[in-house]
């Protein structure tokens, strides 16, 4: 299988949102932060041990020719002055060896704690704010996207922290040091060669590895579009399984995989014209020098040290050159998955508090909707000016043909959409005035599929309530008529349901659900079609239990099977946005309207399916 995808698109991976500099820019808050002393002191003492480790580092090509000299017979500079022989600087030159890496391993300790707080708060940010995102945003994404995006962004900014501050930084830093040394020991010539080397060097790697980048984008979406199918194809199992369909899934996964292949097998062969071109460059460059240095030491005026210390400060600034494509390529690919990242972190919250919102206050929950107005799209409204005044304690049930707008009322009472025209208040105080926390927290919705976590069925159930005892949670169970069951599962309350609650029956699943939303103990009800995908006998059952639970309680049910809503206060008959009937059953059956068609057409099917 192929790495997992982002589902991101060009879009999404930072194209035309903002260059590279102003994603660094995002990122450098994170790294020197307001009023916090103790990661700008880290920061600073990062920097003084990667300086001290580069010095140290650009010592020992010197220390290396002091020693050749010294055995050749020529006593250096250093060993007068320091009184050390061959050996004496040979361990000079071990120690100073040992001192570049312990003062580079230093600075990674120092600054470790620096670069992981700045992930853990992007990654805290990015996902919180997904959350805060609109149910519109999140249904025309996927998930596993939305994830990936995350993930490749934190990445992009771990690897941002290390390489362009601990590679691209020193290594320029060693390559000025180097080439001041050169121009000053030997010469301005060496220096001119070793310059021009490193920019022709450096202009080759970056021109290739933009065309690599390239490749590597196109790499990316067929790896998203693998894995998309992938995911997929393993989420819906069962609807594979009943098509008959593996072979079908199989096909498409593997087309999805022969197109990554074709754009993997470019970006590998890139690579390998990216890596002869560097040889060719550095080694060019290096022969050179070596040329110049070896003419010296024929003429008398450099030693076989100089010779041998050319030679070491080329390989030294060789050894860090040779990643640069590499580092230059990861920079870019980081950038641009960072750019997702804050693409993402810069999509507008569709549904907000209002300035200085007031919590919502319940006294008895009574819901009214005064000529609502609502459109996913402006082009085709959904609700046309819906009316109803649920009274407290009041249940109210919501019929109509599919399309009609039904589960849209459910969604706009939760505030996961804000209405087009009119206005829904609670308790006389219109939704738009008080805060999201406050109305989620006071209204409670049984949906027809309930999706459970892949987790216990006790953290299932307590996740209607933050901090919920177990006392709670089987006394919520109890209410819900699943306890007995649960009891009887080999690992009772502590049993794993599995990913979406697959191990538990449809029945089961909705049970839990109810006394999930049970312990939650809302003053509001929402049933969302929530026996509708259920067979008669264990619909009927919950039915029992859902009654049980809309004591006390102002409801609002979304209904398919009418005569699951028979006893409702009030049914309203929605139709294209429209409410073109309402009252109790007795009522609209004696009006002989629409309900009583849909009535007696749901009771001849039932006669039917008993007879049957």
């Amino acid at each position: 299988m192929s790495r997992p995808s982002n589902g991101a698109t060009s879009a999404d991976q930072g194209e035309g949102h903002g260059n590279g500099w102003q994603t660094i820019k995002r990122v450098a808050p994170y790294l020197w932060p307001m009023g916090e002393l103790w990661v700008k002191r880290r920061v600073v003492a990062a920097m003084v041990f990667l300086v001290l480790a580069k010095v140290i580092s650009v010592s020992m090509p010197f220390m290396y020719k002091q020693a050749v000299d010294s055995l050749t017979g020529k006593t250096p500079d250093a060993a007068t002055m320091l009184g050390l022989g061959a050996v004496g600087l040979t361990i000079a030159y071990g120690l100073a060896r040992f001192g570049s890496v312990a003062f580079g391993e230093l600075r990674d300790i120092v600054f470790v704690k620096v670069g992981q707080r700045a992930l853990r708060k992007l990654a805290l940010e990015t996902f919180t704010h997904i959350h805060k995102l609109s149910l519109r945003y999140h249904i025309t994404r996927k998930t596993g996207g939305l994830s990936r995006i995350i993930e490749r962004g934190v990445k992009g900014v771990d690897f941002l922290l290390r390489f362009l501050l601990f590679s691209i930084g020193p290594l320029i830093l060693e390559l000025s040091m180097v080439s001041i040394i050169f121009a000053v020991y030997f010469g301005w010539q060496y220096m001119a060669v070793v310059v021009i080397t490193i920019a022709i060097y450096v202009t080759y790697t970056f021109k290739v590895t933009e065309w690599r980048v390239k490749l590597r984008r196109q790499m990316n979406d067929q790896d998203t579009d693998a894995n998309q199918k992938a995911i997929d194809s393993l989420l819906n199992f069962e609807t594979v399984k009943y098509f008959n369909a593996e072979a079908r899934e199989a096909g498409r996964y593997d087309g999805a995989m022969a197109a990554y292949e074709t754009a993997a097998v470019k970006t590998g062969q890139s690579l390998s014209v990216l890596n002869m071109g560097q040889s060719f460059v550095i080694t060019t460059g290096l022969v050179l020098v070596m040329v110049m240095s070896a003419f010296g030491v024929q003429a008398g005026k450099l030693t076989v040290g100089d010779f041998v210390m050319v030679n070491a400060y080329m390989v030294q600034i060789t050894m860090p050159l040779n990643f640069l494509g590499t580092v230059y390529r990861e920079i870019r690919q980081a950038l641009v998955d960072m750019a997702a990242m804050f693409h993402l972190l810069g999509q507008p919250e569709e549904v907000t508090d209002k300035p200085g919102a007031a919590a919502l206050r319940v006294s008895g929950g009574e819901v009214v909707f005064d000529r609502v107005e609502f459109a996913y799209d402006p082009s085709r409204p959904i609700l046309k000016g819906v009316s109803f005044d649920l009274k407290p304690g009041q249940r109210y049930a919501i019929v109509g043909p599919s399309g009609s707008g039904k589960s849209t009322i459910g969604r706009l009472l939760f505030r996961f959409y804000d209405i087009t025209g009119g206005v829904i208040r609670i308790d006389g105080q219109d939704i738009r005035d008080v805060t999201q926390t406050s109305l989620h927290g006071l209204i409670g919705v049984v949906p027809q599929d309930t999706v459970l976590f892949n987790d216990t069925v006790f953290y299932n159930i307590a996740y209607g309530k933050d901090g919920a005892t177990r006392a709670e949670v089987e006394a919520a169970a109890k209410a819900a008529k699943i306890h007995d069951f649960i009891v009887s599962l080999p690992d009772g309350y502590d049993t794993t349901v599995g990913e979406r609650g697959l191990k538990l029956s449809g029945g089961e699943k909705q049970r839990v659900g109810i006394a999930r939303t049970l312990l939650k103990n809302p003053p509001i009800l929402v049933l969302d079609e929530a026996t509708s995908a259920l067979d008669t006998q264990t619909e009927q059952s919950i039915q029992d239990s859902l009654r049980e639970m809309g004591q006390g309680r102002s409801v609002i049910t979304i209904a398919h099977r009418l005569s699951t809503i028979a006893d409702a206060d009030c049914i309203l008959v929605l139709e294209a946005g429209v409410v073109t009937e309402r009252g109790t059953h007795e009522e609209l059956l004696a009006r002989d309207g629409r309900y009583a068609a849909m009535w007696a057409r749901q009771s001849a099917d039932e006669e039917e399916q008993q007879a049957a």
